[in-house]
């Protein structure tokens, strides 16, 4: 082997090929922001991300194609926040570069990130994969030279789910945006929100979304191949035209109708296998990491209780500006056919939560005509707007069961566009006398939030597309809170040699879904062991003797051993969920989990895939780094979420952070939050002081005029520099900024002006009038004094 060579790490994975593409064109799928003049208005590293999905049984593995390309004229780093699904055990990265393909190494995630700069500074193009949730992911990749291609492939493997005969398989598709509580700290990433008190990687979760009127340049394609195991009845995206070819009664392989689509909602393929239940099952594997199982156990057929069950049922609904409109409309329908579904026996009540929160009644009530019609009218003067303080309604719905004897249900109607989604979940833990059930309502909604949600309150989740009909969601729904199908469910191992079975307590059955349980075992069991699964159906015991045979030996199955890795992860994380959201976890907690990770190649809150190709070296300066954009969920108000658009946030679609000159969204609220506030931009703003109503000094006024052009923190620079303060508290004088200026116009006059004040120029996309490079610190307010300029951000 040439010694050029001798730091590549063997390929144990093909990646896919992609030919080079020639001159980038302004079309619909080009590496732009488009605006409706067609014009480009941002770049967009990321041109198209390919899935290939081949399914197996219970078992996926998916491999995401993700192809960067740099159209400037200068070396970049692309960063890209990207969801997978909640459950994926991403085991597996790569990274090509031309012809040469380097194979991801597993590190502590400060190690990884270590690494990736070291290569960064260096000039060496590398990829690091970080995962900031369960389902969010950042991938960045460094010294991507002009005109080049990087091709990063990451791989996962997942259970899919299956009810009552039919499986479904989702691809999730784009990050929603996250309300963010709690105070502004700095800002760490290149997301529009800063990080806060209450969450603190903010900024590494809040990718920048593409205004009304534009999109993304990026596209996907899709490509699932099925084979069942059984004959397949019938298979159907709800979310996608598909396109399919069967390849036998139990195969198939399904793609997206369209080769090149906009990523702006899950893919949601469901199947129906024949005879609509699957037999008890039970996989193993033994390799040099030890003995691994699954166990697949059928549920028992549901029985219907000979009496009714009052119930005490809290309806919580979100009505935040990311479910504005058609969203909230459809919240409205789902409650609407609940209260339809109460007994006269039960009682309710209503909380809708935005910026605050609202409670219909003092205590629950009883489902009386009367207090139904109230609940009705409230239900009909419901409009979308604020943040989603979802803390709020968690203790508002769950605090009161905490002293009662008596069961309480939450159902709550949300998408879950959160950001302090772990501090949640470990809230809802805290109250075992209630029940939660989760309805995501939306297209592209946080599963992993509504999914531990249920899991955490003991209930159950269901997710309902704007397109789906309300109906049978409300019917199963109540059929479920009423009559579990299997309670108080244990397994006797009846002394079989098993160890670190996951889940630690297996959760009540409200569905007809299986059971499945994955654990270690020390050694070989014969064919005549048996295990019981216990549990009481309407009250009564209820008794299945299973056989199981442990081999001492099976090579088979391997990706057993990562599924149980990644669901020990899930089980330690949910011991302190609260630290895992703050970033104190208990230190042994996270040592447990970060030695997992290590030792099964796994992605987790704390290790990361790093790859370096280090027979590329990049020559000049530290790259620019571009965020990549995403869509806006489909589905979702832009104006819902961001406020009404103006032609500054049409050109600008990362808003700034919160203050003078700040995006609307960014707004901070009474009690500190940052959310969806309707703060006007400076330009906009009155010339009086709101709370003395008394007109602006002259120095106030400059100040309002330059935040009208500068943003926030390059107004604190300017600000540094004329208050003569010894102390520094901003870039040096003489020291220059990487910054973007959005014109007028970009004629040659003007280029020459911006010129004549000492600007470099790095980068003039043709397409938009916009020009990316350096200035010193004491331009900046004479810049700000050019009719010329519309606005001049920060380079990240």
């Amino acid at each position: 082997m040439h010694r050029k060579l001798m730091g590549f790490l063997v390929v144990l994975m093909a990646t896919a090929a992609f030919a080079a593409p020639g001159q980038p064109q302004v079309t619909e799928g080009s590496l732009a922001i488009l605006g409706k003049d067609g014009q480009a208005q941002a770049l967009c590293p990321l041109k198209h991300t390919d899935v290939r999905a081949e399914i197996s049984g219970f078992i996926t593995r998916v491999t995401v194609t993700q192809q960067f390309w740099n159209p400037s004229k200068e070396k970049i780093e692309a960063v890209y926040v990207f969801p997978l699904p909640q459950n994926a055990a991403v085991d597996d990265m790569t990274l090509k570069v031309g012809a040469r393909t380097v194979r991801g190494l597993i590190k502590r995630r400060e190690e990884a990130q270590a690494i990736y700069q070291a290569a960064r500074q260096a000039g060496h193009v590398a990829a690091l994969l970080d995962q900031e949730r369960p389902n969010i992911f950042t991938q960045s990749v460094a010294n991507i030279m002009p005109g080049e291609n990087v091709t990063v492939e990451i791989s996962y493997v997942e259970l899919l789910k299956y009810e009552a005969g039919s499986y479904e398989f989702v691809f999730p598709m784009v990050v929603g945006p996250r309300y963010i509580p709690g105070a502004p700290t700095g800002k760490q990433g290149g997301g529009w929100a800063p990080d806060t008190t209450r969450v603190p990687d903010a900024s590494r979760i809040t990718p920048p979304v593409t205004p009304p009127g534009t999109r993304a340049g990026h596209d996907v394609s899709i490509e699932v191949k099925l084979d069942a195991g059984v004959p397949i009845e019938e298979y159907r995206s709800t979310s996608h035209m598909i396109v399919s070819e069967r390849t036998g009664s139990s195969s198939a392989v399904i793609r997206l109708k369209e080769l090149a689509v906009i990523p702006n909602k899950d893919f949601i393929l469901k199947y129906d296998v024949a005879g609509g239940k699957i037999e008890d099952a039970l996989l193993t594997h033994k390799g040099k990491n030890g003995g691994f199982f699954t166990f697949i156990l059928q549920p028992p057929d549901r029985i219907a209780e000979s009496e009714v069950t009052p119930r005490e049922i809290v309806f919580v609904i979100d009505t935040s500006g990311s479910q504005s409109g058609f969203p909230l409309e459809k919240s409205k329908k789902l409650a609407e056919l609940a209260l339809a579904h109460l007994h006269p026996q039960d009682t309710f009540n209503i909380i809708t939560f935005a910026g605050n929160t609202q409670i219909l009644f003092d205590e629950p009530v009883p489902a009386t005509e009367k207090n139904l019609d109230r609940a009705r009218v409230l239900l009909g003067n419901l409009t979308g707007g604020g943040g989603t303080e979802m803390m709020k309604a968690i203790r508002a719905s769950l605090d009161p069961s905490d002293s009662q004897d008596h069961l309480r249900v939450a159902l709550f109607f949300t998408d879950g566009y959160v950001g302090n989604d772990m501090e949640i979940i470990g809230e809802v833990q805290k109250h075992p006398n209630a029940r939660v059930f989760s309805l995501g309502i939306g297209n592209s909604v946080n599963r992993f939030l509504l999914d531990k949600m249920a899991e955490a309150g003991r209930g159950e989740v269901e997710y309902v597309t704007l397109e789906r009909d309300a109906d049978p969601v409300v019917q199963r729904l109540f059929e479920r809170v009423r009559t579990p199908v299997l309670t108080d469910i244990s397994i006797d191992w009846g002394g079989l040699p098993v160890v670190m079975v996951q889940p630690e307590r297996i959760p009540d059955l409200f569905s007809a879904k299986p059971v499945i349980v994955t654990g270690r075992y020390a050694g070989p069991a014969p064919q005549s062991g048996v295990i019981r699964l216990r549990g009481k159906r309407a009250g009564q015991p209820f008794v299945r003797q299973i056989k199981v045979n442990l081999p001492a030996a099976e090579p088979r199955h391997d990706v057993l051993a990562t599924l149980w890795a990644r669901n020990r992860i899930d089980s330690i994380m949910s011991k302190d969920w609260a630290g895992a959201q703050n970033g104190s976890m208990e230190k042994d907690l996270r040592e447990q989990i970060i030695a997992l990770g290590l030792q099964f190649r796994l992605m987790t809150q704390f290790t990361s895939f790093v790859a370096v190709e280090e027979m590329t070296v990049t020559e000049g300066g530290q790259p620019r780094t571009v965020q990549v954009p995403v869509e806006m969920p489909e589905g979702v108000s832009y104006q819902g979420v961001f406020g009404e658009k103006d032609e500054l946030k049409s050109t600008r679609y990362a808003p700034a952070s919160p203050g003078v000159g700040g995006g609307r969204y960014l707004g901070k609220s009474a009690n500190g939050a940052v959310g969806y506030a309707q703060s006007q931009v400076a330009r906009e703003m009155v010339a009086v002081d709101a709370e003395s109503a008394r007109p602006l000094s002259a120095e106030d006024r400059k100040r309002a005029d330059m935040a009208a052009k500068l943003h926030p923190t390059l107004v604190a620079a300017v600000e540094c520099l004329q208050s003569n303060v010894k102390k520094p508290c901003g870039p040096a004088p003489g020291s220059k900024l990487s910054i973007q200026v959005w014109l007028v116009d970009k004629s040659p006059a003007t280029l020459a002006q911006l010129k004549a004040l000492g600007f470099e120029l790095v980068l003039d996309p043709k397409t938009a009038k916009l020009v990316i490079g350096r200035l010193p610190v004491e331009k900046l307010e004479a810049l700000a004094k050019l009719a010329v300029v519309r606005y001049v951000a920060p380079q990240v």
